[in-house]
């Protein structure tokens, strides 16, 4: 059955929406892919997913033609754009989530495109959900966890940081992520690690613990 002009603008309005949705939150958080990402992606899937139904049309009977085929090569082919989105900063790594995302509304698209659009609605919602909620949610097993960034200026010396991580080890505090810049003066350093403590360690307890680190000139919690 042909599509009509009015059906084709409707699933195609209906991505640009769903999509907008997602890549506003996406947006609100200053991530890479933001609000238009989210939307041409979500389009360009339903397209793609209309212009397999029209191949069928135009061709059944003709040749043996799976519209679907046209719509896989887009759950593929969306890693080059969110590879893109995902960087390595320091030990850790951001963007994940939106290229997650990202991959979310290219199937919310190909939805759209099929006329699908419980799917694609009920979908849009649950991750709305997810991307709102979980968060605060990690927030609170991290504050739990007992998580905090701890900032220490000190002698750039060989081993220094090795000092530092084995004082720290020493009292069972997990080191999860280190930074370390050189200071305007060589001989001295920044290092900033993200630490998470044992319920029975105070803050105060670990910066005096630090402080007394030869070489260590300030430690202070960010």
């Amino acid at each position: 059955m042909e599509l009509s002009t009015s059906q084709v603008f409707i699933r195609l309005l209906i991505a640009l929406l769903l999509g907008g949705l997602i890549g506003m939150e996406r947006e609100g958080i200053r991530r890479p892919a933001g609000l238009r990402t989210h939307i041409l992606v979500c389009i360009s899937s339903a397209l793609i997913m209309l212009s397999g139904i029209y191949l069928f049309d135009l061709y059944m009977g003709k040749t043996s033609l799976d519209p679907s085929r046209l719509g896989a090569q887009v759950i593929s082919g969306i890693g080059f754009l969110g590879a893109g989105t995902i960087l390595k900063v320091n030990n850790g790594v951001k963007g994940l989530t939106t290229a997650a995302s990202l991959w979310s509304v290219a199937g919310i698209g190909l939805a759209c495109g099929i006329g699908f659009y419980s799917g694609a609605i009920i979908c849009t919602i649950l991750i709305l959900f997810s991307l709102k909620v979980f968060c605060k949610i990690e927030r609170l097993i991290k504050n739990k966890k007992h998580e905090s960034w701890l900032e220490i200026v000190c002698e750039n010396n060989p081993g220094e940081i090795g000092k530092i991580g084995t004082a720290l080890g020493n009292k069972e505090i997990q080191i999860k992520q280190i930074e370390s810049n050189n200071l305007n003066s060589y001989d001295m350093m920044e290092i900033k690690l993200l630490i998470i403590l044992p319920k029975s360690i105070r803050i105060d307890e670990v910066i005096n613990l630090v402080t007394y680190i030869e070489g260590v000139k300030n430690v202070k919690i960010e």
